[in-house]
């Protein structure tokens, strides 16, 4: 069993002092991220999706998806353990995409470090819809509806590396400077009580922004080159 451990640890090792970065001729490439915390260890995950198309050696077009939804549904009791109930549902859907480009440097046999420049977009909406409560505790009769919207405009400059640990496979990591624009479209909720439903504004529509430093992707990113 010893013999074995150490033959694969040996061609592992031996694989990885002989990966080399790609030429140009191999121009696609597919990745997502690998996380670490000291409650979970090591887990991966894809929150966004990266693909690139590596127009030659030193430049590469890029693009990114991501797409997510949540659903919470809370129940209300009359008196706290009564018979009667009510219930509240909040769901939640959101997408972001990027569109970018790279500029490799000849950086080492491993390792190709690059710029990079990108724009961002996203949108998201909530949804929310209750019957028999107010929002905090069980009331017969009254039941209400309603949904808000929001979208993301944003831009992002930064520097990252691939560095290639077997043929075509490799680790990376990306710091940069970004700035977004996040704007709120309003929203309205019904509410039906004693059979008469009236429409309130809930969510005023406006706008904010942010910019600041940091890690672009939060995660070591592994990739596939092919």
């Amino acid at each position: 069993m010893k013999k074995l451990v150490l033959l694969a640890g040996g061609i592992v090792l031996s694989s990885t002092l002989f990966a080399q970065k790609p030429s140009s001729d191999v121009k696609y490439t597919l990745e997502g991220n690998i996380n670490y915390d000291a409650t979970n260890g090591i887990s991966w995950s894809a929150p966004n999706v990266r693909a690139r198309y590596f127009i030659n050696d030193n430049i590469a077009a890029r693009v990114q998806l991501g797409i997510g939804s949540t659903s919470d549904k809370t129940l209300y009791y009359e008196g706290g353990t009564g018979t009667g109930t009510g219930f509240n549902t909040d769901k939640f859907s959101g997408w972001s995409a990027q569109l970018g480009a790279e500029y490799h440097l000849s950086g080492t046999d491993k390792m190709s470090p690059y710029f990079m420049g990108a724009l961002n977009f996203g949108g998201g909406s909530t949804s929310y819809k209750g019957e028999n409560n107010d929002g905090t505790d069980f009331v017969a009769g009254v039941s209400y509806e309603g949904k808000t919207s929001t979208s993301s405009f944003g831009l992002g400059i930064g520097a990252g590396m691939d560095y290639y640990v077997f043929d075509n496979v490799y680790l990376g990591l990306e710091l940069g400077w970004g700035w977004i624009n996040d704007t709120d479209k309003g929203g309205s909720t019904s509410y039906t009580i004693g059979g008469t439903t009236t429409e309130t504004d809930t969510d005023p529509a406006g706008s904010s922004s942010a910019m600041g430093t940091g890690a672009m992707n939060t995660s070591f990113r592994i990739g596939w080159r092919f």
